[in-house]
């Protein structure tokens, strides 16, 4: 006589084969996982992930002070290029890393890796400022400006006046006079292009201002003075000061806009404390992935026999 099962016993059955699948895939999901082999291609593919992160980060770093430092418009844009490629490298190796973590990579070894996209995120917005900055190279033109065409005029000038040779006294003064106050500008000139303080570029203007306004009314009072009428001199002195001023207008413009000394200041700052804490955070990352056991696989020192 066959027994045919019921309703409740084929359903005990089925529920049966389920666990029984569910062991099967859990089973061969630990094997899996355990497989020496593959475990070590992937915990050294982590660690090569994280090694090529650190160094394209420095090297990132590196060009991106080759940008700031670099004296043509040309060199600082290419240096520039480089910089962001280098980092674009980092975020890309970070991408493939996390995807990696995710799969059974250690909470810790996530955690690292989230805290490195921070400080990296952090590092990514202040390069992009800094390098915005590197390119312009305001200082540096400022400085062509300052010992090229600014003190070539100022020269012409001196030498214009230094040949208004006169016994009147009131000549020889005013002369005096315009040419001190003339020269004594152009020596506050480098420091403003160097400063970096708002309130000291301010100080240097109002005494730049003083001495503009001894070497006009200098030449002013030159020119109303009857034995120099229409003197070639004092008209070539004239206009080689009106071009110095000209020149020290677009001198003083390019010197506030400061972006070759802010992107330094930058670069020594607030870029060097965000690149050490993401360097340190790899390193972290590192020992740890380093740490990860391998099933199988002994990574201590072997004793000598």
């Amino acid at each position: 006589m066959t027994i045919k099962p019921g309703i409740k016993d084929l359903l005990w059955m089925a529920a049966g084969a389920v666990m029984l699948l569910v062991v099967i895939l859990v089973i061969f999901h630990f094997q899996k996982d355990e497989n020496p082999a593959q475990q070590f291609v992937l915990k050294a593919r982590r660690i090569e992930l994280v090694a090529r992160m650190q160094l394209d980060l420095a090297s990132a770093s590196e060009v991106e002070k080759s940008a700031v430092l670099a004296i043509t418009d040309a060199d600082s844009q290419a240096f520039a290029e480089q910089a962001r490629a280098a980092t674009v490298k980092v975020d890309r190796e970070r991408g493939e890393l996390s995807e990696l973590l995710a799969a059974n990579g250690t909470q810790d070894e996530k955690d690292l890796l989230t805290q490195f996209a921070k400080g990296f995120g952090e590092y990514r917005r202040i390069d992009e400022e800094l390098l915005a900055l590197a390119v312009k190279n305001t200082n540096i033109k400022a400085s062509s400006l300052a010992f090229g065409p600014a003190a070539a005029a100022l020269k012409e000038m001196d030498t214009a006046l230094a040949r208004l040779v006169t016994d009147d006294h009131k000549v020889l003064r005013l002369v005096a006079n315009a040419r001190i106050a003339a020269w004594r500008l152009l020596t506050l000139i480098p420091p403003h292009i160097a400063e970096e303080s708002d309130q000291k570029m301010d100080e240097l203007e109002a005494q730049m201002v003083k001495d503009d306004q001894i070497t006009r009314q200098s030449l002013d009072e030159l020119a109303e003075l009857p034995v120099l009428s229409n003197n070639p001199d004092l008209k070539v002195a004239a206009a080689s000061y009106a071009r110095f001023n000209e020149t020290k207008t677009q001198i003083l413009k390019l010197s506030r806009e400061n972006t070759n000394v802010r992107s330094l200041s930058i670069s020594l700052s607030q870029k060097r404390k965000v690149m050490l804490l993401c360097q340190a955070t790899l390193a972290a990352l590192q020992r740890a992935l380093e740490a990860d056991p391998v099933a199988g696989v002994n990574f201590g020192n072997v004793s000598p026999r």
